[in-house]
């Protein structure tokens, strides 16, 4: 949850408050399970007393955002939004504990998303800078309109704030009564959360891989100079390309392909059976590791040039020998690595080298890296509502199914334990 635990001596310094031990005996409320890690984070700053009795004003600008949470395309009910309405029932402890609960996962969704990273797939790890919740809160709370300043916590790239105007305009349809428009606003709600994954502020140059769009932009000064097709990963669960953050740290020419073990398995094996002369025509060597390596050269699948960005997926930016399949819209077709149209256009911008030299590193017959003279961040993400580079709203379908997770835990309501 992005803080530092409490300590034992901490703990056991308010054991003793009503407060702290309703914490410790993991907090519900109306049948409503609390979140009792960030609950624990926040009292410890106000020695385990109950904190918005002396707060009204706080408190009722904080209620109005949290049930407001519908303009950010978060369902307020994830934050206890009926209980809020309630709250007068409520005893003055539990009703404090509520109105913490709400204020601190409100502010946790739009800091971090309402699915953080530790409540999504192995393959999408994306997540913005650590926050401290608790202290946002309390930073929040003595500003002279609390609501507004939690809302500060969403991100304001133009990106959000276009999916923000789309969100009232989709509504205002939805309202007069067109049928189209469930699917869309479900689109851009998750693409709003999408956002929330993201840093708050974009590294000003940065290569950019919508798997969605099956295109790569690279950006300079924010502003895009350079977009090409990709080839993206297949449908197959297991094939689909992640949703991550590297470092472009160099580039290589006429790379050797190493074929990992399962694609080896797979798909070489059954074609060696079949033919003995396929490693030879292919120029290819099985290793005892299980893995095979392609010799380097112009039929190589890795093609004339290879992205060197390191990450826990080992997936590459990279070349490939078949230019006709940069022709068909879906271009869905990889073991998850992302193939680039135009790679020594790419590789030029990349190393600030003209494509001459470009072209004097290519095919001498051994492998050459060249470092970048500055490290550029890439991040490969799968937005299905996005801007385009002329700054106009485009949707895509969701190849991947993964908006449909994703709106799952968007729906999630009071019952859900935080």
């Amino acid at each position: 949850m992005n803080y530092q635990p409490e300590t034992g001596a901490d703990l056991a310094r308010h054991a003793n408050t009503e407060l702290g031990a309703r914490i410790e005996d993991a907090p519900i409320v109306a049948g409503v399970r609390l979140n009792a890690d960030l609950l624990r984070h926040f009292y410890a700053r106000h020695g385990f007393a109950p904190v918005w009795t002396t707060r009204p004003a706080a408190a009722a600008s904080l209620v109005e955002a949290v049930l407001h949470a519908g303009d950010q395309g978060l369902e307020p009910e994830l934050f206890h939004a009926d209980l809020l309405r309630q709250r007068a029932a409520l005893s003055p402890l539990d009703r404090d504990l509520v109105l913490s609960d709400a204020f601190l996962s409100y502010a946790d969704a739009l800091a971090r998303g309402a699915v953080p990273v530790e409540r999504r797939s192995d393959d999408e790890v994306l997540q913005p800078e650590p926050i401290d919740i608790a202290a946002s809160l309390d930073a929040a709370m003595d500003r002279p309109d609390p609501g507004a300043a939690i809302n500060a916590l969403a991100p304001q790239t133009p990106t959000y704030l276009a999916l923000l105007k789309a969100l009232r305009k989709y509504r205002s349809a939805a309202a007069s009564g067109h049928k189209a428009v469930p699917d869309r606003l479900r689109t851009i709600e998750v693409g709003l959360e999408r956002q929330r994954w993201l840093p708050r502020a974009l590294p000003a140059e940065r290569a950019w891989v919508n798997v969605a769009d099956q295109r790569l932009v690279l950006y300079r000064a924010d502003r895009p100079v350079f977009s090409t097709r990709v080839v993206v990963g297949e449908d197959v669960r297991g094939n689909q390309t992640p949703e991550f953050r590297a470092m472009i740290d160099a580039s290589f020419f006429d790379p050797p392909w190493v074929i990992p073990k399962d694609i080896v398995t797979a798909e070489i094996l059954p074609k060696i059976d079949r033919d003995a002369d396929y490693l030879a025509k292919n120029h290819m060597i099985l290793l005892d590791s299980g893995e095979a390596e392609q010799l380097p050269g112009p039929e190589a699948g890795l093609g004339l040039v290879m992205f060197d960005m390191p990450n826990r997926f080992d997936v590459y930016l990279h070349d490939t020998p078949d230019r006709e399949i940069f022709r068909r819209d879906n271009r869905r077709i990889s073991h998850g690595c992302i193939r680039v149209q135009n790679p020594r256009d790419f590789a030029a911008l990349l190393l600030r080298q003209p494509i001459s030299r470009i072209n004097q590193w290519i095919g001498i017959g051994s492998t050459t890296r060249q470092d970048l003279p500055m490290k550029v961040p890439v991040f490969v993400v799968y937005e299905t509502a996005f801007l385009d580079s002329a700054g106009t709203l485009q949707l895509r379908p969701d190849f991947y199914q993964r908006d449909a997770e994703i709106w799952r835990g968007l729906e999630r309501g009071d019952g859900a334990e935080g």
